[in-house]
């Protein structure tokens, strides 16, 4: 039968879906809606075309209520505004819901990037043992994050998930009455959610998704790939930051951090509960049957009656499933086999910690409690450290932290964060008794600028009575200078012999992570990309010099100013001089659940993983090798683009915009994550303590992106100028890595509307900025579609762009609004006597609709 193009199932599977049940919306019985349904599109109409005559958001939205709401109070169109959004909100959720209930219809999920295609490419090429190898070698590690880019609250993602299965059953009825239960449910947090309440949210991804998911594509390649034998290997690992992530999070304490730890072990100790009452009702045979009740019971009791008490230990379980699994071999003909077998991968893959808590902290914070560490030992005449210590040459300090010991006592500092971080430490040894050592094995420090920063937290485990340490030091690489000195400093660590010593016990291995959200903030689009690409090589170089296996964990969001995008295409990419045993990746906010939010979203997407390791160490291990002359091209386009970010990041009015006509300060406001929006609590705004989620997400709520795309025309643009294009247009067919980096920021670009803002360039103070802004925006789009040979932006991408579109056509009268509100402040704020009360209305609605914003972007912070 013939499979239509790609495009052409979103259009019937996903757009006509949402005209049908969109309409379904204003035939429910809400107070209200009628108006609201049938006002809404004459808004939408009255938004694009009032941006077509180049109108502002005000006066679209005066020209819409002097036609529609005639005589209308401000207060009665202050209403309507929170009616559009509420109803908005819904309509996104709906969309959402029709997406993921075609995933598997729009995608080809044996296609590219399956596992049945790495299966058959290999059978072709007669590469099946080297694939073999591979899998028994080869990691993916995704990361659960709790940086805050989610809006919905845990009732709507429940809903979203009834409803995208309603959808695939197209049972009408049921999508009437949870499109009528979506209508009464709200989606305000009243309060910000602690750490645990994020924990809790993410597990649910862990239980309903990872855990079947994992074990299913294991399953499938020890059955046709490895012809039944098992995967010694633990191929998939998951990761999880909620309640560990420390950085700039004042609520995470070492009770949270334990509590999650319990919380994980408890929640795969549930899912092996269920799973053995399924196989209870099959494996009824003499002997089996005994052995299944007594597991069956000790889980229970470990689940259910524990108070932190575990009834049976992880290698006891397998003891027993192992035994189970020769009885039936042996005396029942293998009967069930494949579903006991199913068990035994996921308990392998998860074992009692279902994922491994990263305990994270940044080197300024370290380096003050190191200090006060110090202080202590020499108020107490101690002779662990010389008086003289912080006087000191770094390598003297070296040799000091290399043979250093202690039994530090959380207690005696009366300083908060010294005592935290000292606890923090303890915990870790906690969670490994409880939940084993990948409970809780990596402590990362982010804002690593030295060899110090990771020498003294070493020190602070050494303090802490931990000789044989099971954990692994990471430093986090963010600005661009430290990605550039990255290699020096993981040298002076490889040829400490203490630190060495350290490493042969973590099997030689160190783990890196790279930051792509502050490398962008920092050093613009290209830059930043290439400086991890470069820093990844000399890493690598270094590393195999002293015989050391490097693990890159990156630090990659959701939009492509955050590493995000296309992101199994970067892997393919890489090349034989970057080691690529793992690929370790943080996934955060609306990211998980648009990638990874359901079984056929995250397998498609694990698979992607897995093929794009195999892709580059199997099938092209010897290709995507850049030249002399490519990296010398790419060494000079991001100097360009650095160098046009910089001025813009330098210019004068660059954080007064920011603070001023984007919505960066209602970041704050949103009771969507447990972290303050930036790391100190000073009231000025200082850019280096700026998080990167709402920074990437002001310019995405202004539809300017810049962060995504700002240098890259400008760099383009000088070998347009100087007669060189071609080198860069060979470089795009050439380089997967290259062609992947500008594909990327041709998303960016399709997700920005500069008619939304186009006003601004008459302002007296921001217009100029503006136009610089929009300029850069011009250039990029131009010379990217040049180099693409494209009409439009993402043409090799119909259904993704198509997707972009209707997603942006629902959110243009909230954003609008939204434009139209901070007009409204800045007006009311420059009155002789500000109406505070009214201000704090129009303040409340750029708040709420920044929700529905970047839910709908689904990679937009």
């Amino acid at each position: 039968m013939y499979t239509h193009p790609k495009i052409e199932r979103f259009n019937e599977e996903v757009l006509s879906k949402y005209h049908i049940y969109n309409s379904v919306f204003i035939t429910l019985p809400f107070d209200s809606i009628d108006n609201t349904g049938v006002l809404l599109p004459l808004f939408t109409d009255g938004c694009e075309n009032g941006f077509k005559k180049q109108k502002t958001p005000k006066e679209i939205v005066d020209f819409f209520a002097n036609k529609y709401m005639q005589g209308a109070t401000e207060s009665e169109k202050i209403d309507i505004m929170f009616r559009f959004i509420q109803f908005i909100e819904r309509q996104i959720v709906l969309f959402d819901a029709i997406e993921d209930a075609a995933f598997p219809v729009v995608n080809n999920m044996d296609g590219r990037g399956s596992l049945r295609d790495i299966k058959e490419k290999a059978a072709v090429k007669e590469l099946g043992e080297e694939l073999i190898s591979f899998l028994e070698n080869f990691n993916v590690r995704t990361v659960l994050t709790a940086h805050p880019t989610q809006f919905y609250p845990g009732s709507v993602l429940g809903i979203i998930n009834d409803l995208t299965d309603a959808i695939r059953k197209n049972n009408l009825l049921e999508i009437k009455q949870l499109l009528a239960q979506l209508g009464k449910t709200p989606f305000i947090q009243n309060e910000k959610p602690n750490p645990f309440d994020e924990a809790v949210s993410l597990i649910w991804y862990l239980e309903n998704v990872f855990y079947e998911t994992a074990g299913e594509i294991v399953h499938y390649l020890q059955k046709n790939i490895l012809h039944g034998s098992s995967i010694n290997n633990q191929l998939i690992k998951l990761g999880f930051w909620p309640g560990g992530d420390r950085d700039g999070n004042p609520f995470v304490t070492t009770e949270i951090t334990l509590k999650v730890a319990d919380r994980l072990r408890t929640s795969i100790l549930k899912c092996y509960y269920r799973e053995m009452r399924n196989l209870k009702r099959k494996l009824t045979f003499f002997e089996v049957d005994v052995l299944v009740a007594e597991l069956e019971h000790k889980l229970y009791r470990s689940v259910f009656y524990s108070k932190g008490e575990i009834y049976i230990t992880l290698e006891e379980f397998k003891s027993q499933l192992n035994k189970i699994r020769t009885i039936l071999i042996e005396r029942n003909q293998s009967l069930y086999l494949d579903e006991l077998e199913g068990l035994l991968i996921k308990v392998n893959l998860f074992g009692f910690h279902f994922a491994t808590l990263d305990i994270r902290q940044n080197s300024k914070i370290h380096d003050a409690v190191f200090k006060d560490v110090v202080q202590h030992y020499l108020n107490s005449n101690s002779t662990v450290f010389p008086t003289n210590y912080f006087d000191l040459s770094e390598d003297e300090k070296f040799e000091i932290l290399s043979n250093i010991n202690g039994n530090l006592d959380s207690n005696v500092f009366d300083n908060e964060i010294t005592r935290l971080t000292l606890e923090s430490i303890q915990a870790i040894k906690q969670i490994q008794d409880n939940n084993g050592e990948s409970g809780a094995n990596r402590y990362i420090i982010s804002n690593n600028e030295s060899a110090l920063n990771v020498m003294e937290t070493f020190a602070l485990f050494k303090l802490n009575n931990w000789e044989n340490l099971s954990v692994d030091i990471i430093p986090l690489f963010e600005s661009v200078d430290d990605l550039q000195n990255a290699h020096n400093i993981m040298e002076k660590l490889y040829s400490n012999p203490a630190y060495a010593e350290h490493l042969v016990n973590r099997n030689k291995k160190q783990t890196i992570m790279l930051g792509f959200s502050d490398g962008t903030k920092d050093g613009g689009y290209l830059m930043a990309n290439w400086s991890i690409y470069k820093a990844k090589e000399e890493l690598t170089e270094m590393s195999r010099k002293y015989g050391i296996k490097v693990i890159f964990f990156d630090g990659r969001g959701g939009p492509p100013a955050r590493g995000g995008g296309k992101t199994h295409k970067f892997y393919a990419s890489l090349g034989p001089k970057i080691e690529n045993k793992e690929i370790q990746i943080t996934v955060q906010g609306q990211t998980i659940s648009s990638n990874f939010g359901i079984l056929d979203s995250c397998r498609y997407n694990l698979e992607n993983l897995l093929s794009a390791g195999a892709t580059n160490q199997v099938f092209t291990k010897d290709k995507n090798l850049l030249s002399v002359e490519e990296k010398q091209i790419l060494d000079q386009l991001a100097e360009l683009g650095y160098q046009k970010y910089l001025s813009f990041k330098n210019h004068p009015k660059f954080i007064p915009y920011l603070e001023k006509m984007s919505t960066l300060k209602y970041y704050a406001k949103t009771n969507i994550g447990s972290r303050p929006s930036k790391r100190s609590k000073s009231e000025h705004l200082d850019f280096a303590d700026l998080r990167a989620i709402p920074f990437v997400g002001s310019w995405s709520q202004l539809k300017q992106n810049v962060p995504g795309f700002f240098g890259v025309g400008s760099a383009l643009k000088y070998f347009e100028e100087t007669d060189n294009w071609n080198k860069v247009q060979d470089l795009y067919n050439g380089s997967l890595f290259f062609k992947t980096l500008l594909e990327n920021s041709m998303m960016s670009l399709a997700k920005s509307f500069f008619p939304l803002t186009a006003y601004m360039k008459n302002d007296p103070e921001f217009g100029e900025f503006w136009q610089i802004i929009y300029d850069e925006f011009l250039e990029t789009k131009r010379l990217l579609l040049k180099i693409a040979g494209h009409k439009e932006l993402m043409e090799n991408y119909p259904d993704g762009k198509a997707s972009i579109d209707i997603r942006e056509r629902i959110v243009l009268p909230l954003l609008t609004i939204q434009q139209y509100a901070l007009l409204r402040i800045n007006e009311l704020s420059k009155a002789e006597k500000p109406d505070l009360e009214l201000i704090q209305t129009y303040e409340k609605i750029v708040t709420r609709s920044l929700f529905g914003n970047t839910n709908a972007s689904r990679n937009s912070a």
